[in-house]
């Protein structure tokens, strides 16, 4: 019997860091995501289910898919960052209005590899 395959949910996202003690702190203590485990130079975080799997590589890191973080409130996100020493690539912006009013809205900040990272959130319209 043949079933059709359904694919669940992304389990795990990988991206890799220069130095693995220096990404367990920040990524941990920074942008406070829960530290699973660590073995050697692999590190893994809970994103909210999401295991983000982080693996230290020799030299420069290659250019890796951006990470969206969501979050209830960008701009208290983007100013309790910024008190942590995060460098904003730009400020909470608007990048689209559904047409029920709803806003998504982004910031971009880079990680210890000056790679681009984001938080976003979506919000109703005070304007509705």
């Amino acid at each position: 019997m043949n079933l059709p395959l359904k694919l669940g949910s992304i389990g795990q996202i990988s991206r890799s860091v220069k130095s693995i003690e220096q990404s367990i702190a920040w990524y941990g203590e920074v942008l406070g995501l829960s530290h699973l485990y660590t073995f050697g130079a692999i590190a893994f975080f809970d994103c909210g289910g999401l295991r983000l799997f982080l693996s230290q590589v020799e030299g420069s890191p290659p250019a890796d898919s951006i990470l969206y973080f969501r979050v209830d409130d960008i701009q208290q996100a983007h100013d309790q960052l910024i008190t942590k020493g995060v460098d904003f690539i730009n400020a909470p912006h608007m990048i689209h209005r559904h047409a029920d009013g709803t806003e998504e809205w982004m910031a971009f900040f880079k990680d210890p590899e000056e790679r681009p990272l984001a938080i976003m959130s979506q919000a109703k319209s005070k304007a509705t």
